[in-house]
């Protein structure tokens, strides 16, 4: 088991393109993809343990940027949809993100709703920046958590 578990690490960190890895699948990790990539993080930094801060910033900055992406599918899917049904869209979710604005997107972390998050704030046309600063704090929190919790909470778990 523990080299199965070693070499999945080695193929999610992929050592050889380190960083560049890590900011890669972050980012397309938050563009709707069901994609994880804390492993591609906790592999590098498992490999790397100098690498954690520079891993965690760089996934940071990829994972916000992919929701700024989504951020903005979301306001071109919406004023395509103005375009054909000529009348606002109505739904409990979205008048529960026009009354908290763009600090809703702090929760753009979360598994399965947090990446849909980015592209409904988009659709409501929340303000760009505000909604960025929130899904990146958001997210550093997110892989900080992530992270030391696998490297220091759990470190029986995974045996280089």
């Amino acid at each position: 088991m523990e080299s199965w578990l070693e070499s999945m690490l080695a193929v999610l960190a992929l050592p050889k393109f380190g960083l560049s890895t890590v900011f890669v699948v972050a980012f397309v990790s938050a563009t709707l993809l069901p994609f994880g990539s804390e492993p591609a993080v906790f592999g590098l930094v498992k490999l790397d343990p100098q690498l954690f801060w520079p891993a965690v910033l760089v996934a940071t900055a990829g994972n916000t940027l992919g929701g700024a992406v989504t951020w903005w599918m979301g306001y071109g899917a919406e004023r395509a949809y103005e375009r054909v049904k000529h009348r606002p869209a109505d739904a409990r979710v979205l008048k529960w993100l026009e009354r908290f604005g763009p600090p809703a997107c702090l929760l753009s972390w979360l598994p399965v709703v947090g990446d849909p998050l980015c592209a409904v704030a988009g659709w409501l046309r929340l303000p760009f920046w505000p909604c960025l600063l929130y899904m990146a704090i958001g997210k550093f929190a997110r892989y900080l958590t992530m992270t030391a919790l696998l490297l220091w909470v759990l470190p029986g778990q995974f045996h280089p």
